[in-house]
């Protein structure tokens, strides 16, 4: 089961200047470790982009703290690394149905 973590109030934007809203996301893995995610939801649409894993931590509360702390700059880049894992997805999803 994954926890929101963290919801960011600010709305972000990608190049083309569509909004987005982040919250932060974390896992429990077997070995104990805390891994976690950004998503963007969409403001208006129907998506929802995911980073890989943004970060690793021994506890809940070490990664809430790392989450609460994250500047503006680095949710900007999330969302470019967000797009860049959708536009991958979806290129593999397209070449896999022209093969």
């Amino acid at each position: 089961m994954n926890d929101i973590i963290h919801s960011y109030q600010d709305v972000l934007r990608d190049p083309e200047g569509r909004a987005y809203r982040a919250s932060a996301h974390a896992l429990q893995r077997v070995d104990g470790v805390w891994e976690s995610w950004i998503e963007f939801r969409g403001l208006g649409r129907d998506i929802t982009l995911r980073t890989g894993r943004e970060s690793e931590r021994a506890d809940r509360a070490a990664m809430t703290r790392w989450a609460a702390a994250l500047p503006p700059s680095y949710l900007d880049g999330a969302l470019l690394r967000a797009t860049r894992v959708r536009l991958t997805q979806l290129r593999t999803l397209l070449e896999g149905r022209a093969a």
